[in-house]
């Protein structure tokens, strides 16, 4: 494993520590969170995304299976991540 991949992981292992996988759909956010994420960082990425960008995209895009579900999560992390 390259040491670009393994820093990526361990960013955003760190990022998901800010996004409870508890009650569902929470994990569902992570899961999709974590693959996102991973892509935004990676070589083949289209644009520089925030960590928030790609945190707000997952919840928009799960808001279609779970309208009236409160996503939880760390705001002052994320607003801080941009």
């Amino acid at each position: 494993m390259s040491s670009k991949l393994k820093k990526m992981q361990e960013q955003v292992k760190e990022e998901l520590e800010h996004i409870p996988d508890w009650p569902e759909p929470q994990n569902e956010l992570r899961e999709i969170y974590w693959t996102r994420r991973m892509r935004s960082l990676g070589k083949k990425a289209v644009s520089k995304q925030t960590p928030r960008e790609v945190l707000e995209k997952c919840i928009s895009d799960l808001k279609k299976d779970y309208p009236n579900f409160q996503f939880k999560y760390d705001e002052d992390f994320f607003n801080k991540c941009g």
